[in-house]
């Protein structure tokens, strides 16, 4: 059975949590990890999940779950990147506080590749090992739908962050050939992980998790340092 470890997951509606229960479903043992041990467990319990704490802004923290997935299994299939946040919808480049920036990208960008550097010793132990970045098409230039040069005033701290996310994948990607990880970013596109959002157009959960679930699904000969959307590619 693969071992699939997602990060982020603190809530009923997110992302994370339909993310790991369509794995569970596909034959995956799967841990959850939040930054409080109990909500992950709570989350856990009633779909058969394990469960972790780890605060991806945390070296520490992170450290520990490592070396907890390896007493316990020895090796990682799938690595899921979800932990992200600070989308500043209406906020502009020049009025957004500095520190607000910096949480962004310490969670976005920094959480993701701590998460990285630690689990890539479990995940090489792994016949096919897949890293997956959900990322945003608010951090590409040229994504029809959520694009910056579509909508270039909107959510600045978020979409460079998650233009610097989908950077650091090509990155990996590259570098990571050697040790046969596939690592790509996933846009779940516009999901209604909050009540009321789908009002807005958002899509069901359930929609946005399938594509991750798809990346995180991939053989051993699939694409690696690319940008998904229901698994097709879209522009960087």
């Amino acid at each position: 059975m693969e071992l699939a470890l997602i990060t982020g997951v603190s809530r009923q509606q997110g992302l994370g949590l339909e993310t790991a229960k369509q794995l569970k479903n596909k034959g995956f043992e799967v841990i959850i990890t939040a930054r409080g041990l109990e909500t992950a467990r709570q989350l856990a319990a009633p779909h058969g999940l394990k469960a972790l704490a780890i605060d991806v802004r945390n070296e520490q923290s992170i450290a520990e779950a490592a070396r907890q997935v390896e007493l316990d299994f020895g090796r990682l299939d799938v690595l899921v990147n979800n932990a992200g946040g600070y989308y500043d919808q209406g906020g502009t480049v020049l009025g957004t506080d500095m520190e607000y920036v910096a949480n962004a990208l310490d969670t976005n960008l920094m959480g993701t590749w701590r998460m990285i550097k630690a689990f890539k010793p479990l995940l090489i132990k792994s016949p096919n090992p897949r890293i997956v970045n959900v990322s945003s098409g608010a951090g590409s230039f040229s994504d029809e739908v959520f694009g910056m040069a579509v909508n270039p005033g909107g959510v600045p701290a978020y979409g460079i962050s998650k233009l610097a996310l989908n950077g650091l994948t090509i990155k990996c990607a590259r570098e990571f050939t050697a040790d046969g990880i596939k690592i790509n970013s996933v846009c779940p596109g516009f999901v209604a992980t909050y009540p009321g959002t789908e009002n807005w157009g958002a899509r069901p959960v359930s929609e946005g998790a399938a594509g991750i679930v798809w990346a995180a699904s991939l053989p051993a000969d699939g694409p690696t340092g690319q940008f998904f959307r229901d698994g097709k590619v879209i522009p960087w």
